[in-house]
C-alpha cells in the first residue's frame, strides 16, 4: 500500500522520539511505500482533484540523514491506500483550510486518517465539554468575573488558552489569588478570547497521563509525564519526566467509554490526557508518546497502529 503523511518538514522530526517517524517505520517494515508532504502543498482547481506535490521516501535507519528521497512528483490524493494528517497544532487557519482539502479528497475517494470532519469537530481543549461524567470542575468563559468567582470557589486553579500546546500559556493560580487578575488579561486579552479554567488536581505530582486509543482500543500503557522541581506542567516539551505505566482501573474505563464512540467519528488514532481519574484533554491533531511507551514496556504501539491503520484502508 502506498501511504501519504501530512505532517510538518521532515527536517524538523526528531526521529528519536517522533510518533510520526515511528509510523513510518513500521509500515516500511511491512513493506509499504512511504510518501509525504505538508498542508501547504495541497492545491485543488475545478474540474480536477485535489493533489499535492509529494516526496517518497525511503527510512535508511541512519540517526542523522534518516530518509532518502527516491522521487518528488505531483500526486492525486485520492490515488494513495491511506492518508494520515499527522500536523502538529496549532489548529490555525492554515490546519483548518488543509481539513477542507483533505475533506474534499475524501469526497473523491482518499482515505483519511484522523478524518479531516472529526479533526475540526474536536477541539483538543473543548472535546471534553461532552463528557462532563469524566471531567474535574471545569470553566470555559471570557468574562474575568465568572473566572474569579470560580477561583474563589475552588481556591487553588489552572488557566490555559484553548489554541496552547505543549503546555504553553498554562498559569496556576493558588489560594491568594496573585496576579489572577494580570494572568486573567494575559490569556482572555482584555475580554477578547476564550480561556479554559480548572480546579487544580494534586494528582497532577504523578503524572499527566498520556492514553492512548488506536481504532477504538486503549494501549494497554500510558505515559504519565511527570512534572519535575517547581515546574506545575507535566509536558514532555517544557521538560517533564516520561514513565510509562500499565492503565488503571479509572485510566481504562475512561478509555473504554470514549474510545468506540470516537472511532467511530473516524477518529482512528486518540491522546486522552488524565490526571488522577478526571479527563482533562482529547488530543486528536498529533498524538504523540509511541516510542516512549514503546521503548520502556516493549509493547509496539506502530504495530498496532499500522495494524488499525490496514484495517480501515481495506
Amino acid at each position: 500500500m502506498e501511504i501519504l503523511f501530512v505532517s510538518d518538514p521532515l527536517a524538523s522530526f526528531k526521529i528519536y522520539k517522533d510518533t510520526t517517524f515511528a509510523m513510518m517505520r513500521e509500515a516500511q517494515r511491512r513493506g509499504h511505500t512511504i510518501h509525504a508532504c505538508e498542508p501547504q502543498h495541497l492545491v485543488w482547481e475545478r474540474g480536477g482533484v485535489v493533489q499535492a506535490q509529494v516526496r517518497s521516501i525511503t527510512l535508511t535507519g541512519a540517526p542523522d540523514n534518516w530518509f532518502a528521497e527516491t522521487a518528488l512528483s505531483v500526486r492525486a490524493i485520492k490515488d494513495f491506500g491511506a492518508v494520515v494528517m499527522r500536523k502538529d497544532p496549532p489548529f490555525d487557519s492554515e490546519f483548518f483550510y488543509a481539513t477542507h482539502l483533505l475533506e474534499q479528497a475524501e469526497r473523491e475517494g482518499a482515505k483519511v486518517f484522523n478524518k479531516p470532519r472529526a479533526l475540526r469537530d474536536h477541539p483538543e481543549k473543548l472535546a471534553i465539554l461532552e463528557f462532563p461524567q469524566f471531567i474535574g470542575p471545569t470553566l470555559v468563559t471570557r468574562d474575568a468575573e465568572a473566572i474569579k468567582r470560580f477561583h474563589a470557589e475552588h481556591q487553588d486553579i489552572i488557566l490555559k488558552p484553548l489554541d496552547g500546546m505543549g503546555g504553553m500559556g498554562i498559569f496556576r493560580v493558588k489560594a491568594d489569588g496573585l496576579n489572577l487578575g494580570g494572568i486573567i488579561e494575559t490569556l482572555n486579552k482584555d475580554g477578547a478570547e476564550t480561556v479554559m479554567v480548572q480546579k487544580f488536581l494534586p494528582a497532577i505530582a504523578q503524572g499527566d497521563k498520556r492514553v492512548l486509543v488506536i481504532g477504538g482500543k486503549a494501549v494497554p500503557f500510558c505515559l504519565a509525564r511527570i512534572p519535575q522541581g517547581n515546574e506545575v506542567r507535566g509536558n514532555l516539551a517544557v521538560g517533564g519526566k516520561g514513565v510509562a505505566l500499565p492503565l488503571s482501573d479509572s485510566d481504562r474505563s475512561i478509555a473504554e467509554s470514549l474510545g468506540p464512540i470516537l472511532a467511530a467519528r473516524g477518529l482512528l488514532l486518540v491522546g486522552l490526557d488524565v490526571i488522577g481519574g478526571s479527563l482533562t484533554e482529547i488530543n486528536v491533531t498529533s498524538p504523540t508518546c509511541f516510542q516512549e511507551i514503546s521503548d520502556q514496556t516493549g509493547f509496539d504501539v506502530a504495530a498496532m497502529f499500522v495494524d488499525a491503520l490496514e484495517a480501515a484502508a481495506r
